[in-house]
Parts: C-alpha cells; sequence; structure tokens
C-alpha cells in the first residue's frame, strides 16, 4: 500500500513547487488567457460566486470559473460551451493554461481552498490524492441526487470502469472523465515508406530507432518526434513508459530509489540518443501541443505520445496527414504492454459555492450527448475518445476513427497497477502515484533535459536524480 502524505506536508510542498516556479510565472494567469465562452474578458466570475453563495441551490444566472489546459479537445469544448448556456442560464469563464501552468495554478488553488475556480480540469495523478485532503467534492452525491430520467440518460455505467476506478477514492468519485487515453506510435505511412520500412504493429524500441534513422535519412526531417519539455506530465509521460519498457522503475519494492540502476540509466541514454540522431531539434521545448502541430504538419514521420492525439491527426480541417496514418501499440523492449493510462477529468473544487450548477456543466461537458455535438458539428473523428464504451459502439464515429479499435486495445491492455517488470511498491504508469511527484518528476524531467542539451551526462544526470528520489523516500515516510 503506498503510503501517502499528511494533508499538511502535501500544503508544504505543492506551496514551494509554485514559489519555485514563480520566477517565470508572470503573474496568476502565466502563458495562458482568461476569457469567457462568449469572448468576453471573464471579469465579474467572483462576484457571480458571491451572488450565488445563498441562492437555495439556484443556477440559472450563476458563472462558472473553468480552469482547463489548452489542447484541441478542450478548444473544441469551448467553442460548444454557448450550447449549455443557453440550455441552462449559466454562464461559463475559462481560463485557460499551458499544461504545466494549469498544474501549478489550480494546484495551488485547490490547496488553499481559495475557491478562484469552479471546475478544474485535472487527471488521474492528481484526482484520488486531491481528495484525500479534501480538495475536490465527491460527484457521487450528485449523482444520487440526479433526477431518475437524467440519471439514465447520463448512464454512469457507460463510462469505461478502469477509468471511474482511477479517478476515485475510497469507492467514491470524484472527477469525471472529459476524455482518456493511453499511447500509441503514429507514423506517416508514405515517409516510412520512402525509407523502406514496414513498421510491426507490436513494435520494439530498437526497430522504432532504426526506422527513425532511416526516416530522417530518406526524408530529410526528424524521424521521430518525442516530448522533450520539462514536466512531470510532459516530458515523463513517454518517457516512463520507455524507463518501464528496458526494465527499470523509480522505487524497488522497499522503497529504495533505482533511478541509477542499469536498466533506467539505459532507457534514458537510448531516449537521448534518439533525439540527438533522429528527433525534432529543440526537444526540449518540445511539449504535447507542439508535437502534435509538428506531426500534423507532415513535419516528422513518427510520433509516440496519447491516443487522443490520434483524432486530430486524422481530422482533414486540422491535419495535412489525414488518411495517411499509421498506428503501432507502445514499443516493448525487456517489458511489452508498455501505454500508459490518463484521463483529463472535470473535478469540483471543494471551496466552489455553485457546486450544483458545477455539477450540471461537467455531467453536460461528459454526456454521450455532448459527444454526439462534437461529432455532428465537429466530425465524429474528432469526438472525445477514450470514456464511454458507446463510443466504440457507434458506427459513426467507427466509420470516422480508423483508430477506433487499437486505441481501444491499448487501454484495455494498460495496467496503472502493475506498471513495470520488476515489483514495484507505487501505482501508475507514467507517473508514480504519491503527492511528491509533482515536485520530484518535475525536477528529475530537468535533469534529463540537462543531457538532452549536453549540458549533463546521462550519469551524471540520473546520479542527481537518485538522490532526489531517495530524500523523497527517506523525508516522505516511504523508507522505513
Amino acid at each position: 500500500m503506498v503510503k501517502r502524505f499528511k494533508v499538511l506536508s502535501a500544503v508544504l510542498l505543492i506551496i514551494a513547487l509554485v514559489i519555485a516556479g514563480c520566477g517565470s510565472s508572470g503573474g496568476n494567469n502565466a502563458g495562458g488567457t482568461e476569457q469567457s465562452s462568449n469572448g468576453g474578458n471573464g471579469g465579474g466570475a467572483e462576484g457571480a460566486k458571491n451572488e450565488s453563495a445563498n441562492s437555495g441551490g439556484k443556477t440559472e444566472g450563476v458563472t462558472l470559473t473553468v480552469a482547463t489546459v489548452n489542447n484541441p479537445d478542450m478548444k473544441i469544448m469551448q467553442k460548444l460551451t454557448p450550447e449549455f448556456e443557453k440550455q441552462t442560464g449559466i454562464r461559463i469563464n475559462y481560463v485557460v493554461l499551458p499544461e504545466n501552468d494549469l498544474r501549478k495554478q489550480v494546484t495551488m488553488d485547490v490547496s488553499s481552498g481559495a475557491g478562484k475556480f469552479d471546475i478544474v480540469t485535472i487527471g488521474t495523478y492528481d484526482t484520488p490524492i486531491w481528495a484525500k485532503n479534501g480538495w475536490i467534492a465527491d460527484v457521487d452525491q450528485f449523482f444520487a441526487s440526479m433526477p431518475d430520467a437524467e440519471k439514465q440518460a447520463y448512464d454512469l455505467e457507460d463510462i469505461f470502469p478502469v477509468i471511474r476506478d482511477a479517478l476515485s477514492y475510497e469507492d467514491k468519485l470524484y472527477a469525471i472523465p472529459f476524455n482518456a487515453e493511453s499511447s500509441l506510435l503514429f507514423y506517416n505511412k508514405e515517409k516510412l515508406e520512402k525509407a523502406g520500412v514496414e513498421m510491426p504493429k507490436n513494435p520494439t524500441w530498437e526497430q522504432v530507432a532504426e526506422a527513425a534513422k532511416k526516416a530522417k535519412a530518406a526524408n530529410n526531417e526528424p524521424g521521430i518526434i518525442i516530448r522533450g519539455l520539462p514536466g512531470w506530465g510532459e516530458m515523463l509521460a513517454p518517457v516512463n513508459t520507455i524507463i518501464n519498457a528496458f526494465g527499470g522503475r523509480w522505487y524497488d519494492e522497499n522503497w529504495n530509489a533505482t533511478m541509477d540502476s542499469p536498466e533506467t540509466v539505459a532507457a534514458i541514454k537510448f531516449y537521448v540518443d534518439l533525439l540527438a540522431a533522429a528527433g525534432q531539434p529543440g526537444a526540449t521545448t518540445t511539449g504535447f501541443t507542439e508535437a502534435l502541430t509538428l506531426m500534423q504538419q507532415g513535419k516528422a514521420a513518427m510520433w509516440y505520445d496519447a491516443t487522443t492525439a490520434a483524432g486530430f491527426l486524422e481530422d482533414p480541417n486540422s491535419s495535412t496527414i489525414s488518411g495517411k496514418v499509421g498506428y503501432a501499440l507502445a514499443p516493448s523492449q525487456a517489458k511489452d504492454k508498455n501505454g500508459w493510462l490518463w484521463s483529463w477529468a472535470l473535478g469540483i473544487e471543494a471551496a466552489s459555492k455553485n457546486k450544483e450548477a458545477a455539477f450540471k456543466f461537467v455531467t453536460w461537458a461528459t454526456s454521450k450527448e455532448y459527444i454526439k455535438l462534437v461529432g455532428e458539428s465537429e466530425g465524429w473523428v474528432v469526438a472525445p475518445a477514450g470514456t464511454r464504451k458507446s463510443t466504440y459502439e457507434n458506427e459513426d464515429y467507427k466509420k470516422a476513427a480508423p483508430f477506433a479499435e487499437i486505441t481501444l486495445e491499448a487501454m484495455n491492455s494498460a495496467d496503472f497497477k502493475k506498471p513495470t517488470l520488476k515489483p514495484v511498491p507505487y501505482v501508475g504508469i507514467q507517473y508514480v502515484a504519491i503527492p511528491e511527484f509533482q515536485q520530484l518528476g518535475t525536477e528529475v524531467s530537468q535533469d534529463i533535459a540537462a543531457a538532452i542539451a549536453g549540458n549533463k551526462t546521462v550519469e551524471q544526470a540520473m546520479k542527481d536524480a537518485q538522490a532526489k528520489a531517495e530524500r523523497v523516500a527517506v523525508e516522505g515516510g516511504y523508507k522505513k
């Protein structure tokens, strides 16, 4: 059983992280935008909260503030939000941030109980930790009071159990998935064909590296894109699956750090060398959004990342490679079945004064009806993926999404409870599910980024990572 920090310790840790990041934050809305769904400047949200605090459960006229990430799925949500406002009379004010900034600001807000946001976009890592600390509201209480007809139409049981479990704490659901994902290797069929490469469905990382080098030589552009932007939820999402594939792990079963083990060092050396030989220039500035753009524009032969990207690669409205994309499962090495498991989900802050209105929005944005709205207005190929059984039974979606079957296979084979070749005392595939990992993972990713940039050797980077991981194990009370 993973031992978790006490609430006070977790709060102090997170505050320290936010303060450490303030040098580049440039204020409370660094790198993002604040806007209402109808194009306003977002002003007056706090006033709306105060006015509704004693409204006796009324929701019409309330303004909700939603913190979300700036990825394509969430941009569609913003575009379609006027439909919700028209139906309910509730207004939505978005604060849109890059992924790393979103995590800093939202974590600070919920841990302090400030209540700046009513609804927060969080993931499978944050949800059980925040639930334990009382920072977000359990949504089961709202489902319990939902009218039967609405409950039946929403159909909570239609959401994949593995995703519901990952967003639960002590058998209560604390966030509802907006989309969910594993990871796949995407490749441009034309570019690999030009390089004389045929990609198997279950490649090894060695096969991928060889293909990437050949593709770079044949096409005179990156053979592969892998995130290199520091951040526990940026670079380390793919990199941790590479560590797992090579037989590495963060800790052994007794909470001894293993970041300098031969297996983990070999995985990081492979990653750094692959980027140097065949990866994208300026890799340490490439996060999910930047990688998606490069691949959509046909500027690389392969990309290893989230299954949710598939719809945007196949969307002819935004991608130049629609119809040219091939798919392979997350590469193996010493271990197979290395796809990660993640969900961007919507949670309701415990400090929100508008929880009933917030629940209305959260269930609207995660409903079958919303998925249908996206499919019919934006194209079924970009409908939110990975959350509902009914989506994968929908003939319109299956016709539009050539990646549906392999995505489902990847998600079904992901095991966040047993992520590594050797036993570990933690859960989580692309993260270690302890509160300290938000800081630890980001710091270790910075060490790896230094190796990518040539400022450290891989061995020195992992020696530094080892010291940090060992300190967390001791100071967090995990290691006896």
